[in-house]
Protein backbone atom coordinates (compact mmCIF):
# COMPACT_ATOMS: atom_id res chain seq x y z
CA UNK A 1 0.00 0.00 0.00
CA UNK A 2 1.62 3.24 -1.18
CA UNK A 3 1.66 6.24 1.11
CA UNK A 4 -0.46 9.25 0.25
CA UNK A 5 1.21 11.80 -2.02
CA UNK A 6 0.58 15.38 -3.14
CA UNK A 7 -0.22 16.48 0.40
CA UNK A 8 0.44 20.16 -0.30
CA UNK A 9 -2.93 20.67 -2.02
CA UNK A 10 -6.22 20.76 -0.09
CA UNK A 11 -9.54 19.37 -1.26
CA UNK A 12 -11.75 22.32 -2.26
CA UNK A 13 -15.14 21.32 -3.59
CA UNK A 14 -14.51 18.34 -5.85
CA UNK A 15 -10.86 19.09 -6.68
CA UNK A 16 -7.48 18.77 -5.04
CA UNK A 17 -6.08 22.19 -5.84
CA UNK A 18 -4.18 25.22 -4.57
CA UNK A 19 -5.96 28.04 -2.84
CA UNK A 20 -6.75 31.15 -4.85
CA UNK A 21 -4.68 33.82 -3.08
CA UNK A 22 -1.41 32.86 -4.76
CA UNK A 23 0.27 33.33 -1.39
CA UNK A 24 2.15 30.32 -0.03
CA UNK A 25 2.81 29.22 3.53
CA UNK A 26 5.64 26.94 4.62
CA UNK A 27 4.57 24.22 7.05
CA UNK A 28 7.52 23.37 9.28
CA UNK A 29 8.55 20.50 11.51
CA UNK A 30 8.49 21.92 15.07
CA UNK A 31 11.41 19.73 16.11
CA UNK A 32 13.97 20.87 13.52
CA UNK A 33 12.15 23.73 11.72
CA UNK A 34 12.54 22.00 8.33
CA UNK A 35 9.87 22.79 5.73
CA UNK A 36 7.64 19.75 5.18
CA UNK A 37 5.07 21.31 2.81
CA UNK A 38 4.31 24.52 0.95
CA UNK A 39 0.62 25.37 0.86
CA UNK A 40 -0.98 27.99 -1.40
CA UNK A 41 -3.57 29.67 0.77
CA UNK A 42 -7.32 29.91 0.19
CA UNK A 43 -9.52 32.98 -0.01
CA UNK A 44 -13.17 33.86 0.55
CA UNK A 45 -14.12 32.56 -2.90
CA UNK A 46 -12.68 29.15 -2.04
CA UNK A 47 -14.78 29.10 1.15
CA UNK A 48 -17.88 29.87 -0.89
CA UNK A 49 -17.08 27.13 -3.43
CA UNK A 50 -16.54 24.59 -0.65
CA UNK A 51 -19.82 25.45 1.11
CA UNK A 52 -21.85 25.63 -2.11
CA UNK A 53 -20.52 22.25 -3.27
CA UNK A 54 -21.09 20.63 0.10
CA UNK A 55 -24.67 21.89 0.14
CA UNK A 56 -25.45 20.49 -3.32
CA UNK A 57 -23.91 17.10 -2.57
CA UNK A 58 -25.42 16.89 0.92
CA UNK A 59 -28.93 16.83 -0.48
CA UNK A 60 -28.06 13.57 -2.26
CA UNK A 61 -26.07 12.24 0.71
CA UNK A 62 -29.12 12.61 2.95
CA UNK A 63 -30.96 10.15 0.67
CA UNK A 64 -28.22 7.51 0.67
CA UNK A 65 -29.27 4.34 2.48
CA UNK A 66 -28.04 4.19 6.07
CA UNK A 67 -26.12 0.94 5.54
CA UNK A 68 -24.17 2.56 2.70
CA UNK A 69 -23.20 5.54 4.87
CA UNK A 70 -22.20 3.19 7.67
CA UNK A 71 -20.06 1.16 5.27
CA UNK A 72 -18.15 4.26 4.09
CA UNK A 73 -17.44 5.40 7.65
CA UNK A 74 -16.36 1.94 8.78
CA UNK A 75 -14.10 1.72 5.73
CA UNK A 76 -12.51 5.04 6.76
CA UNK A 77 -11.75 3.58 10.21
CA UNK A 78 -10.19 0.51 8.59
CA UNK A 79 -8.03 2.71 6.35
CA UNK A 80 -6.75 4.64 9.37
CA UNK A 81 -5.78 1.41 11.07
CA UNK A 82 -3.96 0.17 7.97
CA UNK A 83 -2.18 3.48 7.58
CA UNK A 84 -1.38 3.86 11.28
CA UNK A 85 2.40 4.15 10.89
CA UNK A 86 2.02 6.67 8.09
CA UNK A 87 -0.25 8.78 10.31
CA UNK A 88 2.12 8.45 13.28
CA UNK A 89 4.95 9.82 11.14
CA UNK A 90 2.92 12.81 9.99
CA UNK A 91 1.69 13.62 13.51
CA UNK A 92 5.31 13.57 14.69
CA UNK A 93 6.80 15.75 11.95
CA UNK A 94 3.92 18.23 11.73
CA UNK A 95 2.68 18.60 15.33
CA UNK A 96 5.62 17.30 17.38
CA UNK A 97 3.66 14.33 18.70
CA UNK A 98 5.59 11.58 20.44
CA UNK A 99 4.85 8.10 19.15
CA UNK A 100 2.78 7.41 22.28
CA UNK A 101 0.68 10.53 21.81
CA UNK A 102 0.29 9.88 18.07
CA UNK A 103 -1.02 6.35 18.70
CA UNK A 104 -3.45 7.68 21.31
CA UNK A 105 -4.69 10.30 18.86
CA UNK A 106 -5.19 7.72 16.11
CA UNK A 107 -7.03 5.43 18.53
CA UNK A 108 -9.36 8.31 19.48
CA UNK A 109 -9.97 9.12 15.81
CA UNK A 110 -10.78 5.53 14.87
CA UNK A 111 -13.14 5.24 17.84
CA UNK A 112 -15.09 8.37 16.96
CA UNK A 113 -15.46 7.25 13.33
CA UNK A 114 -16.82 3.89 14.50
CA UNK A 115 -19.29 5.66 16.77
CA UNK A 116 -20.30 7.98 13.92
CA UNK A 117 -20.87 4.92 11.71
CA UNK A 118 -23.84 4.07 13.97
CA UNK A 119 -25.49 7.46 13.44
CA UNK A 120 -27.23 6.67 10.12
CA UNK A 121 -29.36 4.10 12.01
CA UNK A 122 -29.91 6.47 14.95
CA UNK A 123 -31.66 9.30 13.10
CA UNK A 124 -34.77 8.30 15.01
CA UNK A 125 -38.11 10.05 15.17
CA UNK A 126 -41.08 9.62 17.43
CA UNK A 127 -44.88 9.74 17.55
CA UNK A 128 -46.14 12.06 20.28
CA UNK A 129 -49.74 12.31 21.58
CA UNK A 130 -51.63 15.48 20.70
CA UNK A 131 -53.98 17.65 22.75
CA UNK A 132 -56.04 18.18 19.58
CA UNK A 133 -58.67 15.56 18.71
CA UNK A 134 -57.78 13.45 15.68
CA UNK A 135 -54.20 14.80 15.38
CA UNK A 136 -50.96 12.81 15.27
CA UNK A 137 -47.64 14.53 16.05
CA UNK A 138 -44.53 13.20 14.32
CA UNK A 139 -41.02 14.31 15.33
CA UNK A 140 -38.23 13.73 12.83
CA UNK A 141 -34.48 14.06 13.36
CA UNK A 142 -32.88 15.80 10.38
CA UNK A 143 -29.33 16.85 9.45
CA UNK A 144 -28.56 20.56 9.83
CA UNK A 145 -27.24 20.52 6.24
CA UNK A 146 -23.62 21.69 6.23
CA UNK A 147 -21.28 21.96 9.22
CA UNK A 148 -18.30 24.32 9.39
CA UNK A 149 -15.41 22.97 11.49
CA UNK A 150 -12.50 25.09 12.76
CA UNK A 151 -9.94 22.91 14.50
CA UNK A 152 -6.70 23.44 16.52
CA UNK A 153 -3.09 22.31 16.06
CA UNK A 154 -2.46 20.36 19.27
CA UNK A 155 -4.54 17.22 18.49
CA UNK A 156 -5.05 18.07 14.82
CA UNK A 157 -6.25 14.73 13.50
CA UNK A 158 -8.63 13.89 16.32
CA UNK A 159 -10.00 17.35 17.06
CA UNK A 160 -10.92 17.70 13.39
CA UNK A 161 -12.29 14.16 13.15
CA UNK A 162 -14.29 14.56 16.37
CA UNK A 163 -16.65 16.90 14.51
CA UNK A 164 -16.19 15.71 10.91
CA UNK A 165 -17.12 12.05 11.38
CA UNK A 166 -20.26 12.62 13.51
CA UNK A 167 -21.42 15.37 11.16
CA UNK A 168 -21.03 13.07 8.14
CA UNK A 169 -22.70 10.20 10.00
CA UNK A 170 -25.68 12.47 10.69
CA UNK A 171 -26.01 13.08 6.91
CA UNK A 172 -24.36 16.52 6.78
CA UNK A 173 -21.75 17.98 4.47
CA UNK A 174 -18.60 19.35 6.11
CA UNK A 175 -16.05 22.10 5.43
CA UNK A 176 -13.04 22.08 7.77
CA UNK A 177 -10.49 24.81 8.35
CA UNK A 178 -7.47 23.32 10.12
CA UNK A 179 -4.74 25.66 11.43
CA UNK A 180 -1.97 26.62 9.02
CA UNK A 181 0.61 24.98 11.31
CA UNK A 182 -1.00 21.50 10.97
CA UNK A 183 -2.95 21.48 7.68
CA UNK A 184 -1.91 17.97 6.66
CA UNK A 185 -2.90 16.05 9.79
CA UNK A 186 -5.79 18.42 10.55
CA UNK A 187 -7.40 18.30 7.11
CA UNK A 188 -5.61 17.04 4.01
CA UNK A 189 -4.99 13.50 5.28
CA UNK A 190 -8.62 13.30 6.43
CA UNK A 191 -9.70 14.22 2.92
CA UNK A 192 -7.47 11.49 1.49
CA UNK A 193 -8.87 8.93 3.93
CA UNK A 194 -12.51 9.71 3.15
CA UNK A 195 -11.84 9.84 -0.58
CA UNK A 196 -10.28 6.36 -0.38
CA UNK A 197 -13.26 5.21 1.71
CA UNK A 198 -15.70 6.24 -1.02
CA UNK A 199 -17.24 9.43 0.36
CA UNK A 200 -19.06 11.32 -2.42
CA UNK A 201 -16.86 13.99 -4.00
CA UNK A 202 -17.65 17.50 -2.80
CA UNK A 203 -19.35 16.46 0.45
CA UNK A 204 -16.17 17.27 2.38
CA UNK A 205 -13.74 20.14 1.78
CA UNK A 206 -10.56 21.43 3.40
CA UNK A 207 -9.88 25.17 3.55
CA UNK A 208 -6.35 26.26 4.46
CA UNK A 209 -5.90 29.98 4.76
CA UNK A 210 -4.98 32.93 6.93
CA UNK A 211 -7.56 33.92 9.52
CA UNK A 212 -7.88 37.40 8.03
CA UNK A 213 -8.74 35.85 4.64
CA UNK A 214 -11.02 32.94 5.52
CA UNK A 215 -11.76 33.12 9.26
CA UNK A 216 -14.88 35.29 9.16
CA UNK A 217 -16.17 33.78 5.87
CA UNK A 218 -16.07 30.32 7.47
CA UNK A 219 -18.37 31.55 10.25
CA UNK A 220 -20.69 34.10 8.64
CA UNK A 221 -21.36 32.29 5.36
CA UNK A 222 -25.12 31.65 5.11
CA UNK A 223 -24.87 27.93 4.27
CA UNK A 224 -23.44 26.22 7.40
CA UNK A 225 -26.09 25.53 10.03
CA UNK A 226 -23.58 25.08 12.83
CA UNK A 227 -19.97 26.08 13.47
CA UNK A 228 -17.87 23.66 15.52
CA UNK A 229 -14.80 25.35 16.99
CA UNK A 230 -12.06 24.06 19.26
CA UNK A 231 -9.51 26.61 20.43
CA UNK A 232 -8.96 29.57 22.70
CA UNK A 233 -11.71 31.23 24.70
CA UNK A 234 -10.84 34.61 23.16
CA UNK A 235 -11.41 33.36 19.61
CA UNK A 236 -14.40 31.28 20.70
CA UNK A 237 -16.12 34.39 22.04
CA UNK A 238 -15.63 36.14 18.69
CA UNK A 239 -16.97 33.16 16.75
CA UNK A 240 -19.92 32.86 19.10
CA UNK A 241 -20.72 36.56 18.69
CA UNK A 242 -20.54 36.50 14.88
CA UNK A 243 -22.61 33.32 14.71
CA UNK A 244 -25.13 34.70 17.19
CA UNK A 245 -25.72 37.79 15.05
CA UNK A 246 -26.87 35.40 12.32
CA UNK A 247 -28.79 33.06 14.68
CA UNK A 248 -26.32 30.31 13.79
CA UNK A 249 -25.63 27.47 16.24
CA UNK A 250 -22.17 26.86 17.68
CA UNK A 251 -20.39 24.00 19.43
CA UNK A 252 -17.41 25.45 21.31
CA UNK A 253 -14.67 23.62 23.19
CA UNK A 254 -12.44 26.33 24.57
CA UNK A 255 -9.63 26.86 27.06
CA UNK A 256 -9.10 25.09 30.34
CA UNK A 257 -7.44 25.57 33.71
CA UNK A 258 -7.77 21.99 34.84
CA UNK A 259 -7.19 20.96 38.44
CA UNK A 260 -5.59 17.85 39.88
CA UNK A 261 -6.61 17.61 43.54
CA UNK A 262 -4.71 15.39 45.98
CA UNK A 263 -6.52 14.95 49.31
CA UNK A 264 -4.82 13.94 52.54
CA UNK A 265 -5.83 10.26 52.31
CA UNK A 266 -4.86 9.76 48.64
CA UNK A 267 -2.55 6.99 47.41
CA UNK A 268 0.46 9.19 46.64
CA UNK A 269 2.25 6.73 44.36
CA UNK A 270 -0.87 6.40 42.25
CA UNK A 271 -1.42 10.15 42.28
CA UNK A 272 2.15 10.94 41.22
CA UNK A 273 1.95 8.49 38.29
CA UNK A 274 -1.33 10.01 37.14
CA UNK A 275 -0.01 13.56 37.58
CA UNK A 276 3.08 12.92 35.47
CA UNK A 277 1.00 11.60 32.59
CA UNK A 278 -1.83 14.14 32.86
CA UNK A 279 0.62 17.05 32.93
CA UNK A 280 3.40 16.07 30.53
CA UNK A 281 1.78 14.01 27.78
CA UNK A 282 2.30 15.92 24.52
CA UNK A 283 4.36 18.48 26.44
CA UNK A 284 1.22 19.63 28.25
CA UNK A 285 -0.24 20.95 24.98
CA UNK A 286 -3.68 19.42 25.52
CA UNK A 287 -6.85 21.29 26.47
CA UNK A 288 -7.40 18.75 29.26
CA UNK A 289 -3.82 18.81 30.60
CA UNK A 290 -3.35 19.49 34.29
CA UNK A 291 -2.83 23.20 34.84
CA UNK A 292 -2.89 23.32 38.66
CA UNK A 293 -2.02 20.57 41.12
CA UNK A 294 -3.80 21.33 44.40
CA UNK A 295 -2.33 19.24 47.22
CA UNK A 296 -3.27 18.97 50.89
CA UNK A 297 -0.38 20.31 52.98
CA UNK A 298 -0.34 17.11 55.09
CA UNK A 299 0.89 15.13 52.05
CA UNK A 300 2.46 18.01 50.12
CA UNK A 301 6.15 17.25 50.58
CA UNK A 302 5.96 13.48 49.96
CA UNK A 303 3.83 14.08 46.87
CA UNK A 304 6.37 16.55 45.50
CA UNK A 305 9.17 14.05 46.04
CA UNK A 306 7.31 11.29 44.24
CA UNK A 307 6.30 13.59 41.40
CA UNK A 308 9.88 14.83 40.97
CA UNK A 309 11.19 11.27 40.92
CA UNK A 310 8.65 10.30 38.28
CA UNK A 311 9.12 13.34 36.05
CA UNK A 312 12.93 13.29 36.26
CA UNK A 313 12.97 10.05 34.25
CA UNK A 314 11.05 11.49 31.29
CA UNK A 315 13.11 11.80 28.12
CA UNK A 316 12.99 14.94 25.99
CA UNK A 317 13.89 14.85 22.29
CA UNK A 318 13.01 13.77 18.77
CA UNK A 319 9.33 12.75 18.72
CA UNK A 320 10.01 10.06 16.12
CA UNK A 321 12.22 8.12 18.54
CA UNK A 322 10.43 5.47 20.58
CA UNK A 323 12.16 6.46 23.82
CA UNK A 324 10.99 10.10 23.65
CA UNK A 325 8.35 11.10 26.20
CA UNK A 326 8.38 14.87 25.68
CA UNK A 327 8.77 16.29 22.19
CA UNK A 328 8.94 19.87 20.93
CA UNK A 329 6.50 22.68 21.55
CA UNK A 330 4.72 23.82 18.41
CA UNK A 331 6.94 26.91 17.88
CA UNK A 332 9.77 28.81 19.61
CA UNK A 333 7.48 31.65 20.71
CA UNK A 334 5.59 29.19 22.92
CA UNK A 335 8.81 28.35 24.78
CA UNK A 336 9.47 32.05 25.33
CA UNK A 337 5.90 32.65 26.56
CA UNK A 338 6.05 29.79 29.06
CA UNK A 339 9.49 30.70 30.36
CA UNK A 340 8.32 34.25 31.00
CA UNK A 341 5.41 32.92 33.08
CA UNK A 342 7.78 30.64 35.01
CA UNK A 343 10.22 33.46 35.78
CA UNK A 344 7.49 35.88 36.84
CA UNK A 345 5.93 33.22 39.10
CA UNK A 346 9.32 32.59 40.69
CA UNK A 347 9.70 36.31 41.34
CA UNK A 348 6.32 36.12 43.11
CA UNK A 349 7.50 33.29 45.38
CA UNK A 350 7.19 30.00 43.46
CA UNK A 351 10.03 27.56 44.13
CA UNK A 352 11.62 25.46 41.38
CA UNK A 353 11.64 21.80 42.47
CA UNK A 354 12.75 20.62 39.03
CA UNK A 355 14.04 22.85 36.25
CA UNK A 356 16.10 22.08 33.19
CA UNK A 357 16.99 23.96 30.04
CA UNK A 358 15.29 25.00 26.82
CA UNK A 359 16.82 24.63 23.37
CA UNK A 360 14.89 25.61 20.31
CA UNK A 361 11.40 24.21 20.75
CA UNK A 362 12.49 21.59 23.27
CA UNK A 363 11.88 22.35 26.93
CA UNK A 364 12.80 20.16 29.88
CA UNK A 365 9.96 19.57 32.35
CA UNK A 366 9.56 22.05 35.20
CA UNK A 367 7.95 21.58 38.63
CA UNK A 368 7.11 24.71 40.60
CA UNK A 369 6.12 24.45 44.26
CA UNK A 370 4.50 26.99 46.59
CA UNK A 371 2.40 28.37 43.75
CA UNK A 372 -0.67 30.50 44.44
CA UNK A 373 -3.73 31.06 42.28
CA UNK A 374 -2.63 34.66 41.65
CA UNK A 375 0.62 33.70 39.91
CA UNK A 376 0.66 33.71 36.08
CA UNK A 377 1.59 30.03 35.96
CA UNK A 378 -1.71 29.24 37.75
CA UNK A 379 -3.98 31.97 36.35
CA UNK A 380 -3.17 31.26 32.71
CA UNK A 381 -3.50 28.10 30.66
CA UNK A 382 0.13 26.91 30.53
CA UNK A 383 -0.02 24.64 27.44
CA UNK A 384 3.50 23.48 28.16
CA UNK A 385 5.62 21.15 30.32
CA UNK A 386 5.31 23.00 33.64
CA UNK A 387 3.65 21.57 36.75
CA UNK A 388 2.30 24.23 39.12
CA UNK A 389 1.76 22.76 42.61
CA UNK A 390 -0.42 24.66 45.10
CA UNK A 391 -0.52 23.72 48.83
CA UNK A 392 -3.87 23.94 50.65
CA UNK A 393 -5.13 23.27 54.14
CA UNK A 394 -7.85 20.68 53.83
CA UNK A 395 -10.68 19.67 51.54
CA UNK A 396 -12.68 22.89 51.73
CA UNK A 397 -9.76 25.07 50.71
CA UNK A 398 -8.93 22.65 47.89
CA UNK A 399 -12.46 23.07 46.50
CA UNK A 400 -12.34 26.85 46.91
CA UNK A 401 -8.99 27.15 45.12
CA UNK A 402 -10.09 24.75 42.37
CA UNK A 403 -13.22 26.82 41.61
CA UNK A 404 -11.38 30.16 41.71
CA UNK A 405 -11.12 30.38 37.91
CA UNK A 406 -13.37 31.35 35.04
CA UNK A 407 -12.68 28.02 33.32
CA UNK A 408 -14.30 24.63 33.82
CA UNK A 409 -13.24 21.99 31.30
CA UNK A 410 -11.76 18.91 33.00
CA UNK A 411 -10.17 17.88 36.28
CA UNK A 412 -9.45 15.06 38.69
CA UNK A 413 -9.56 14.23 42.39
CA UNK A 414 -7.41 11.69 44.24
CA UNK A 415 -8.94 10.47 47.48
CA UNK A 416 -8.64 7.51 49.82
CA UNK A 417 -12.20 6.40 49.12
CA UNK A 418 -14.33 6.57 46.00
CA UNK A 419 -17.18 8.11 48.00
CA UNK A 420 -15.05 11.02 49.19
CA UNK A 421 -13.61 11.57 45.73
CA UNK A 422 -17.05 11.67 44.12
CA UNK A 423 -18.35 14.01 46.84
CA UNK A 424 -15.58 16.49 46.09
CA UNK A 425 -15.92 15.98 42.32
CA UNK A 426 -19.57 17.06 42.49
CA UNK A 427 -18.49 20.39 43.97
CA UNK A 428 -15.91 21.26 41.31
CA UNK A 429 -17.35 23.59 38.65
CA UNK A 430 -16.31 21.71 35.55
CA UNK A 431 -17.89 19.77 32.72
CA UNK A 432 -15.76 16.66 33.30
CA UNK A 433 -13.88 15.32 36.31
CA UNK A 434 -12.25 11.99 37.11
CA UNK A 435 -11.75 10.29 40.48
CA UNK A 436 -8.36 8.67 41.12
CA UNK A 437 -7.28 9.36 37.54
CA UNK A 438 -5.97 12.33 35.56
CA UNK A 439 -7.99 14.79 33.44
CA UNK A 440 -6.86 13.76 29.93
CA UNK A 441 -9.79 11.47 29.11
CA UNK A 442 -12.05 11.18 26.10
CA UNK A 443 -14.42 8.39 25.06
CA UNK A 444 -16.52 8.24 21.88
CA UNK A 445 -19.84 7.56 23.66
CA UNK A 446 -19.46 10.00 26.58
CA UNK A 447 -20.45 13.69 26.74
CA UNK A 448 -17.31 15.82 26.30
CA UNK A 449 -17.39 19.54 27.03
CA UNK A 450 -16.91 22.29 29.55
CA UNK A 451 -18.66 24.86 31.71
CA UNK A 452 -18.11 28.60 32.20
CA UNK A 453 -15.43 30.00 29.84
CA UNK A 454 -14.53 26.50 28.64
CA UNK A 455 -17.27 26.31 26.05
CA UNK A 456 -20.79 25.43 24.98
CA UNK A 457 -22.28 22.11 23.90
CA UNK A 458 -21.06 18.54 24.12
CA UNK A 459 -19.21 16.21 21.77
CA UNK A 460 -19.39 12.42 21.74
CA UNK A 461 -22.13 9.80 21.39
CA UNK A 462 -25.75 10.87 21.51
CA UNK A 463 -24.68 14.40 22.47
CA UNK A 464 -22.77 14.81 19.19
CA UNK A 465 -25.82 13.48 17.36
CA UNK A 466 -27.87 16.20 19.03
CA UNK A 467 -25.31 18.88 18.11
CA UNK A 468 -25.20 18.05 14.40
CA UNK A 469 -28.92 17.50 13.83
CA UNK A 470 -32.16 19.36 14.24
CA UNK A 471 -35.71 18.16 14.88
CA UNK A 472 -38.78 18.80 12.79
CA UNK A 473 -42.41 18.58 13.89
CA UNK A 474 -44.92 17.35 11.31
CA UNK A 475 -48.49 16.98 12.48
CA UNK A 476 -51.18 15.01 10.70
CA UNK A 477 -54.82 15.96 11.20
CA UNK A 478 -56.49 12.59 10.57
CA UNK A 479 -60.03 13.67 11.40
CA UNK A 480 -61.72 16.86 10.33
CA UNK A 481 -61.12 19.55 12.93
CA UNK A 482 -63.59 22.06 14.37
CA UNK A 483 -62.31 25.66 14.26
CA UNK A 484 -63.59 28.61 16.29
CA UNK A 485 -64.27 30.58 13.09
CA UNK A 486 -66.60 27.92 11.70
CA UNK A 487 -70.29 28.98 11.55
CA UNK A 488 -72.63 27.34 14.04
Amino acid sequence: MAEYTDLNRPLIGTRWRDGSTGKSYNVTNPYNQETIAEIVMADQGDVDEAYQTAKSVQEKWAQVLPQEKRMILEHAAEIMERRREELVKWLAVESGSSRLKAHVEIDFSISIIKEAATFPFRMNGSIVPSIVPGKENRIYRKPVGVVGVISPWNFPLYLSMRSIAPALGASNGVVVKPPVSTPITGGILIGKIFEEAGLPAGLFSVIIGANEEVGDPMVVHPIPGIISFTGSTRVGRMIGAKAGERLKRVALELGGNNVFIVLDDADLDRAARAAAFGKFMHQGQICMSINRMIVDRRVYEPFLEKLKERVSSLKVGDPLKKETDIGPLIKPSEVKRIQEMVEESKRQGAQAVLEGSARGTLMDPVILADVTNEMPIAKNEIFGPVAAVIPVDGEEEAIQVANDTSFGLSGSVHAGTIERGVRVAHRIETGMIHVNDQPVNDEPVIAFGGEKDSGLGRFGGEWALDEFTTVKWISVQEKERDYPFDPN
